[in-house]
C-alpha cells in the first residue's frame, strides 16, 4: 500500500464516532477493508453496537501463533469547542494527524491491519499464525475483551503485542487499574438541627484521610514503582437544608506485581473496617474495575525481539520502558500469566485522551514497519 492510503486508513477510521461504543461500525470497515485484500475475519456483535473482530493470516506450518491486539473505542470528547481541529476529521497539518483516537489508538489498530494485508500481498505469509484481534470497550470496562477471554482467544497465543502509543518505545510491564466506589451511609434531618443527623459527606471525609496515606508503606515494585492511588468523583447531598444520608465517592488504584490487587483490597477493606467501628458512620466497598497488572522479564526473548524491531525502524532513541496504565492484556493473560507480552505503537501515550489528539504520519509508517519487523523475526526458524 502507498503511504497516501495507508494515511486514509487511519483517517477513515478516526472519522467513525465510537466514543465508548459503536465499535460495530469500525469492525465492519475493518473487515471490508481485510476482505478487499483477500483477508477473512470474523465481526462478533453482541448488543448495543458493540463488536469484536478476529482475522488471522499464516500457512500454519508452524504452530507457534502471535497475536495483534487493539481496541477500537475512544474516549469522550467532553469540550469539542476547546479543539483547534475537528476531533473526528483526521485532519492532516504537515507529520500530524489529528482526532480522537488518533495516538489512542486508532493508529494501531489501522497498522496491525495493514501489516496484514502487506504481508498477504507480498507473498509473506509467517510459517505459523498471526491473529488480528480488535476488541469493543477497552477505554470503559473492557467487555470486548472479557468476552474474548472467556472465548478462549488468547489461550493458545505465544506471545502477544499490544498496539498502544508508545512512541516506539517497547513497554515490558504496566500496572493493573482498579477502580473502586464507597458508599458512606448516615441520617437524614433538617440542617438546623445537624445534631439529630449522622452527615454521610462526614463519612467520606474521614475515608479520604485515611486514603491519603493508606499505601505509604505498601511495598515498591522492581519496575513499576509505587502504587499510585486517587480519589476522583465525590457525590453527595441532595438539598443545601438536608444533611444528607447517603454520599459516594470513586477513586482509581494502580496495583503493581509487588502489590498486587488482592492486597490493595485488603487495604481498602481494613480502612473501612475501622472508620465503621471507630465513628458512627457506616461505609461500603465496591469494586467496580479490576484489571492485574502485566510484566515480562526485559530480557525475554520477544521483549528482545521486539525492541530491536523498533530500533531497526523508529528514527528516535528507542527504550525499554514502563507505564502506569492498563491494556487490554490485563484480560488476555488471567488464564495465561506466562504469555510474553510487549505494548509498541505510534508517538506518544502523552497525546491520547487530550485536546487536538494527533499522531504523526512518520511514527505510524514506522510501527508498520516495526510489525513486521517482529513478525519475522518471531517466526523466524
Amino acid at each position: 500500500m502507498e503511504v497516501s492510503e495507508k494515511v486514509k486508513v487511519l483517517q477513515d477510521l478516526i472519522k467513525i464516532h465510537s466514543v465508548n461504543g459503536n465499535e460495530v461500525e469500525v469492525a465492519h470497515y475493518l473487515q471490508k477493508l481485510l476482505s478487499s485484500h483477500g483477508i477473512d475475519s470474523k465481526v462478533d456483535e453482541f448488543g448495543d453496537r458493540r463488536a469484536n473482530l478476529i482475522a488471522e493470516i499464516g500457512t500454519g506450518e508452524s504452530k507457534k501463533i502471535l497475536g495483534l491486539t487493539g481496541h477500537q473505542d475512544t474516549v469522550a470528547v467532553p469540550n469539542p469547542d476547546r479543539w483547534q481541529h475537528d476531533p473526528f476529521g483526521g485532519e492532516i497539518n504537515g507529520d500530524y494527524v489529528f482526532g480522537r483516537g488518533a495516538a489512542d489508538m486508532k493508529s494501531g489498530l489501522a497498522a496491525q491491519a495493514i501489516v496484514l494485508i502487506e504481508l498477504k500481498e507480498a507473498g509473506q505469509l509467517p510459517s505459523g499464525t498471526v491473529r488480528f484481534i480488535a476488541t469493543a470497550g477497552e477505554e470503559l470496562g473492557t467487555p470486548g475483551a472479557y468476552r474474548l477471554q472467556k472465548q478462549g482467544v488468547a489461550d493458545d497465543l505465544d506471545a502477544l503485542v499490544v498496539g498502544e502509543p508508545t512512541g516506539g518505545n517497547v513497554i515490558f510491564a504496566h500496572s493493573g487499574s482498579m477502580n473502586y466506589r464507597v458508599t458512606s451511609y448516615g441520617k437524614s434531618c433538617h440542617s438546623s438541627h445537624p445534631q439529630n443527623g449522622i452527615n454521610a459527606i462526614e463519612g467520606l471525609l474521614k475515608f479520604i484521610e485515611e486514603e491519603k496515606h493508606l499505601f505509604d508503606n505498601s511495598k515498591d515494585d522492581q519496575y513499576l514503582g509505587k502504587v499510585q492511588h486517587s480519589i476522583t468523583v465525590i457525590d453527595g447531598g441532595s438539598q443545601v437544608n438536608t444533611i444528607p444520608d447517603s454520599a459516594s465517592l470513586h477513586g482509581n488504584i494502580r496495583p503493581t506485581a509487588a502489590f498486587n490487587n488482592i492486597k490493595v483490597a485488603d487495604r481498602l477493606n481494613d480502612a473501612l473496617e475501622y472508620i465503621n467501628h471507630t465513628t458512627p458512620f457506616q461505609l461500603e466497598l465496591k469494586i467496580i474495575q479490576d484489571f492485574y497488572p502485566i510484566a515480562t522479564e526485559p530480557n525475554n526473548d520477544f521483549v528482545q525481539i521486539a525492541l530491536n524491531a523498533a530500533q531497526r525502524n523508529y528514527p528516535n532513541d528507542i527504550k525499554l520502558d514502563i507505564i502506569n496504565g492498563a491494556t487490554d492484556a490485563s484480560v488476555f493473560t488471567l488464564n495465561r500469566p506466562d504469555l510474553p507480552v510487549v505494548i509498541l505503537g505510534c508517538d506518544d501515550w502523552n497525546a491520547a485522551h487530550q485536546n487536538d489528539e494527533y499522531t504523526t504520519i512518520s511514527s505510524y509508517v514506522a510501527t508498520i514497519k516495526a510489525y513486521k519487523q517482529i513478525i519475522r523475526d518471531f517466526f523466524k526458524e
